[in-house]
C-alpha cells in the first residue's frame, strides 16, 4: 500500500490526515491550541503550539492504523496564510506569530501605500495594504520592536515554520507567498523592488518554489518526534485557500468554490494574472504550476452564524448536546421554516469588518427591517441569507473580471449546510454541488506532494483521479426572483451606513 499525508496548520488547530491513493481519508487527528489577544484587535499564536499539534497528530494518524512509514510516499502542508514567523540564528523563535486576523497595522499599510505608491503597489503584488498581510507585520515589529527586528534572520509563514521543524530546511512556495504582499505575482518571485523600497532584506526571506516541487525531506530528528520515516518527500504545499481549491477540484477556468468557514471565499482559478485595479478582490499564484486564482473575501461568514448560535440559541445547544448532533442541524431546519427573504429582515455581516467589496475596517454588523412580527428564527434566517448576499457580492465581483461561473462547489462547514447552497445557487444563478471529500486543504496538499513524488503527472490528473462531485443544487426561479430584488436594498445599506459606522 501506498499513502500521502496532509497537514494543515489552522487557526483553531492543525489537522493531519492520512490518505491512499485514491483520495480516501485512512485516518485523521486534530489538536488544537489557544490564541492569544494581549490587546483589542491584536492576534498572536505561539508557532511551538503547532509543532507540538503536529508531532501529536502525525504520532496518532499512522498508529491508528498501523501504517509503515515507508508506505508513506509523500507530505504535503497547508496552513494560515499572511502569519509572521520570526526565527533568530539558530532557528529560535523571537516572539509570538502575528497571525492572519491581527489588526494592528493601519498605520503600516498606509507607510507601504506612500513609499510604493497605490497603483504600483498593485501592479506588482496585486492587491493593496492590507492590515492581514504579512509585509505590514514585518514593518509593525520593525517600527515598535526594533530590538526583535535587529535579532530577526529568517521570516516564514505558518506552515514553512512547520516545514523547517519537519526537514530543517527554508522554504516556501508561491501560493503562501503571494499573501504576504513581498512577492512579484506575475514573475512568480520576490519583488526586489518593493523589497528596496521598504527596507527588507531579501536574505531573511526563503527561497519560493511551486507549490509541487519538493523542498526538503523529512530529517532524522524529526522522524524521531513523528514516526515518520527520515527522508520522507516534504512538497511546496500551499496556502490554506489554494490548499482547498485544489481539494474540490478548481484547477480549470470556469469551475469556483464558495468556502463558509469562519471567513467565506469565492475563488476561481485563472491561466493569467487577472488583477481588479481597485483592489476589492485578491490575486495570487495558484498551487497549479502556471496558474494564478481570483478570490473574494467576506470577514465573518461561518463567525456571524456561530456568533447568533453562541448567543442566542443555547436551547438548541442544549437539545443538540442531548441527541448527539450538531447544533447546526438544528439551526439549519428551523431557518427552513422560514420562506426566503427572512420576512423583511437583512443582515449585514460586518462583524470583523469587510474586504471584499468594501475594503473598510470599520464596518460593522447590521439587522435592518426589524418589527415587532418578527421572531428569532426570522433573524436566524437574515443571517444565513446576510453572508450569502456577502458572497454574491464576492461573486459579482469576479464576475466584472470576465471570469464565468459554470459551476461552483461549496467546501467548509457551511457547505454541509443544503440549505446555505441552496441560497447561493439561488442568488448566484448558477447550479451547486458537493465534492466526494470533505477534507479540503489536507486534501489539496496530499494531492500536490503526490505529484511532486510522482504519483500523477500534474495537478489536474491527480484531481481528475480523486475528486468527484456529488447532486448539484439548481437555481429556484422563485427564491431567485426574490433575492434578486432584495440583493439591491443588502447593496444599499452599506452606503447608506458607511459614515456611520
Amino acid at each position: 500500500m501506498a499513502f500521502l499525508i496532509g497537514i494543515d496548520i489552522g487557526t483553531s488547530g492543525t489537522k493531519t490526515v492520512l490518505f491512499d491513493l485514491e483520495g480516501n481519508t485512512v485516518a485523521s487527528a486534530l489538536r488544537e491550541y489557544p490564541l492569544y489577544q494581549p490587546q483589542q484587535g491584536w492576534a498572536e499564536q505561539e508557532p511551538e503550539d503547532w509543532w507540538r499539534a503536529v508531532c501529536a497528530t502525525l504520532l496518532e494518524v499512522t498508529g491508528k492504523v498501523g501504517v509503515c512509514a515507508q508506505e508513506i510516499k509523500g507530505i504535503g502542508l497547508s496552513g494560515q496564510m499572511h502569519g509572521l514567523v520570526m526565527l533568530g540564528a539558530q532557528g529560535e523563535v523571537l516572539r509570538r506569530s502575528i497571525i492572519w486576523c491581527d489588526q494592528r497595522t493601519a498605520q503600516e499599510c498606509v507607510e507601504i501605500t506612500e513609499k510604493t505608491g497605490a497603483r504600483r503597489l498593485i501592479e506588482i503584488t496585486a492587491n493593496p495594504a492590507l492590515t492581514g498581510f504579512t509585509a505590514s507585520k514585518i514593518l509593525w515589529v520593525r517600527n515598535h520592536e526594533p530590538q526583535v527586528y535587529e535579532q530577526c534572520r529568517h521570516i516564514l509563514l505558518p506552515k514553512d515554520y512547520i516545514r523547517y521543524r519537519l526537514t530543517g530546511e527554508f522554504a516556501t512556495e508561491v501560493s503562501d507567498a503571494s499573501g504576504m504582499q513581498l512577492l512579484d505575482i506575475r514573475r512568480r518571485d520576490w519583488s526586489d523592488e518593493l523589497l528596496q523600497t521598504l527596507g527588507i532584506d531579501k536574505s531573511l526571506l526563503a527561497p519560493v518554489h511551486e507549490s509541487i516541487e519538493i523542498t526538503a525531506c523529512v530529517s532524522r530528528e524529526a522522524a524521531s518526534l513523528t514516526g515518520l520515516r527520515e527522508g520522507t518527500p516534504v512538497a511546496g504545499g500551499a496556502g490554506d485557500q489554494a490548499a482547498g481549491a485544489v481539494g474540490n477540484g478548481i484547477v480549470r477556468e470556469g469551475v469556483l468554490s464558495s468556502t463558509i468557514g469562519t471567513s467565506g471565499v469565492v475563488f476561481a482559478h485563472t491561466d493569467s494574472p487577472c488583477i481588479d485595479p481597485q483592489g476589492r478582490i485578491h490575486t495570487f499564484c495558484h498551487a497549479v504550476p502556471g496558474a494564478w486564482h481570483i478570490m473574494g473575501v467576506t470577514q465573518a461568514a461561518g463567525l456571524s452564524l456561530k456568533w447568533f448560535r453562541d448567543n442566542f440559541c443555547s436551547n438548541e445547544k442544549e437539545t443538540a448536546a442531548l441527541l448527539g448532533i450538531d447544533p447546526y442541524v438544528l439551526l439549519d431546519k428551523e431557518a427552513g421554516l422560514v420562506p426566503a427573504g427572512a420576512s423583511g429582515i437583512f443582515y449585514l455581516p460586518y462583524l470583523m469588518g469587510e474586504r471584499t467589496p468594501h475594503l473598510d475596517p470599520d464596518a460593522r454588523g447590521v439587522f435592518f427591517g426589524l418589527s415587532a412580527i418578527h421572531t428569532r428564527r426570522d433573524m436566524l434566517r437574515a443571517v444565513m441569507e446576510g453572508v450569502a448576499y456577502s458572497l454574491r457580492d464576492c461573486m459579482e465581483v469576479i464576475r466584472q473580471t470576465g471570469v464565468t461561473a459554470g459551476e461552483v462547489r461549496a467546501s467548509g462547514g457551511g457547505g454541509r449546510s443544503a440549505l446555505w447552497r441552496q441560497m447561493q445557487a439561488d442568488m448566484f444563478g448558477c447550479p451547486v454541488c458537493t465534492v466526494n471529500s470533505s477534507e479540503g486543504g489536507a486534501l489539496g496538499v496530499a494531492l500536490l506532494a503526490g505529484v511532486g513524488a510522482g504519483v500523477w503527472a500534474d495537478v489536474r490528473q491527480a484531481c481528475d483521479a480523486v475528486i468527484r462531485t456529488g447532486a448539484a443544487q439548481e437555481p429556484d426561479a422563485g427564491a431567485a426572483g426574490i433575492y434578486s430584488a432584495r440583493y439591491e436594498t443588502y447593496r444599499a445599506l452599506y452606503g447608506a451606513l458607511k459614515d456611520l459606522f
